[in-house]
């Protein structure tokens, strides 16, 4: 049986690590085959509310987007994604936000760069 170690601390949290609790778990008879992040390691993600959105000028299928992450000043973010409309709350991928590898095994640094001739200080996530 599968189930999340939020659901168990739920019922009962012993003052244990994760790895203490499986091991726990395992020695009373109920063996921890695997445990398992529920995601990669990610780094530099926030929440963030979208200000304001326009469409890219040079580019049909991108947007513009002006975005709140709590910097003390919006951002602009170049996002591709068709669903992107201001009032809305995303992840958000600051500059030097590390995400999980991809297929060749290095982390995805997010980095300050120009999308069609539009500077982009981050990147919107999804799913």
């Amino acid at each position: 049986m599968q189930f999340p170690e939020s659901w168990l601390r739920e019922f009962c949290d012993p003052p244990l690590s994760t790895s203490a609790l499986a091991e726990l778990l395992t020695m009373s008879g109920m063996e921890v085959e695997e445990l398992r992040p529920v995601a990669p390691p990610f780094a530099g993600v926030v929440v963030a509310e979208v200000l304001a959105v326009e469409r890219h000028p040079n580019a049909d299928r991108l947007n513009v987007c002006q975005v709140d992450a709590g910097t003390g000043a919006a951002l602009t973010i170049v996002c591709g994604a068709p669903n992107v409309k201001a009032g809305i709350k995303v992840p958000c991928a600051l500059v030097g936000a590390e995400l999980p590898p991809g297929d060749d095994g290095k982390p995805f640094v997010i980095a300050r760069g120009k999308l069609r001739g539009v500077e982009s200080q981050g990147m919107l996530c999804s799913a």
